[in-house]
């Protein structure tokens, strides 16, 4: 019994390693023992550690850190793909189509569809290279810009059946003298006629379009310069603008093939209202575009409009 005893304690002693198994001794000593892992530890032999065993308590607690471990890695990876495929997403929307990124309109009007009038059968364009006096053939009053929406409609330049007289056009300039001047000018370079439109959007802007038809392109042209414009201001000041120089942040993309554009801005300190205007010279047409609002007339629809009315005319 004493041998046996022995042969038990020095088997328990012995590690079992991995891919090993017990000495015969010891299976010869524990014949009604079950098969087990080398992590259990014999009940008759509680008081020899077996080396290299790790604890129950332990392994379960690792097992848990493990799972812990492995939740969190997995929950990253699909909080990793789900932040990616969104990122993606947004760059591929309009930034207006992102809740709590949309931003406010620019400021541009909400102008109606605009179309070009058509022109009498084989008539030329107004500035194709075979129209070598620049004419509009097309109806001068259907080449005035509309109104955008919302807007309401100044009748007073509706004139007499499209057509305006030239003492409305000349109350925009602001001095009697200038009024004198500015319409012997129109009267010595044979002024045919004047379509206008105005219109007073709900935020205030009053716009004024004034169209002034000649006999040629090159009539027209010595009208807007050197008669009206130069290159830093306009020759004449007009009714509240009596400070004004060359608006030089008009976008140069916005330029329009064929079409000379002269923009001006009001100078501060500003009166009742800022005014913004701009000559444009098209053919056998010279256009003059006013804008004016108290305190402040904003840049974008003014310039839109200049823009809009030039490829009309052009």
């Amino acid at each position: 019994m004493t041998e046996q005893t022995s042969s038990v304690e020095d088997a328990a002693a012995t590690p079992v390693e991995k891919g090993t198994t017990a000495p015969v001794e010891a299976q010869a000593a524990l014949p009604s023992a079950p098969e087990a892992p080398a992590a259990v530890v014999d009940p008759e032999v509680p008081s020899t550690p077996v080396a290299a065993e790790v604890p129950p308590a332990r392994v379960r607690k690792d097992r848990r850190v493990l799972r812990a471990v492995l939740r969190w890695t997995a929950a990253t990876v699909v909080f990793a793909a789900v932040g990616t495929s969104v990122a993606y997403g947004i760059t591929r929307m309009d930034r207006t189509d992102v809740p709590g990124l949309a931003t406010e309109s620019d400021g541009r009007w909400d102008y109606p569809t605009i179309t070009r009038p058509p022109l009498p059968s084989g008539s030329p364009r107004p500035l194709a290279e075979s129209n070598k006096t620049g004419t509009h053939y097309a109806d001068l009053r259907r080449l005035v810009l509309p109104a955008p929406k919302g807007a309401h409609v100044d009748t007073a330049l509706r004139g007499t059946d499209g057509w305006l007289a030239t003492k409305t056009f000349l109350s925009e300039y602001a001095t009697r003298d200038d009024r004198e001047t500015v319409g012997q000018q129109l009267t010595d370079n044979g002024l045919r006629h004047i379509a206008a439109r105005g219109w007073t959007t709900p935020d205030g802007t009053h716009t004024r379009i004034y169209l002034l038809q000649f006999d040629s392109a090159v009539v027209a042209d010595e009208v807007n310069s050197p008669g009206l414009t130069s290159y830093n201001m306009p020759n004449y000041a007009v009714r509240g603008a009596e400070r004004t120089m060359a608006d030089n942040r008009f976008p140069d993309r916005a330029a329009v093939d064929d079409v000379v554009r002269h923009a001006y801005d009001e100078i501060k300190p500003y009166g009742a209202e800022q005014v913004r205007q701009a000559y444009l010279s098209a053919g056998d047409t010279l256009a003059l575009i006013v804008q004016s609002r108290k305190g402040a007339a904003k840049a974008v629809p003014f310039q839109q409009t200049v823009v809009l009315q030039s490829q009309l005319l052009g």
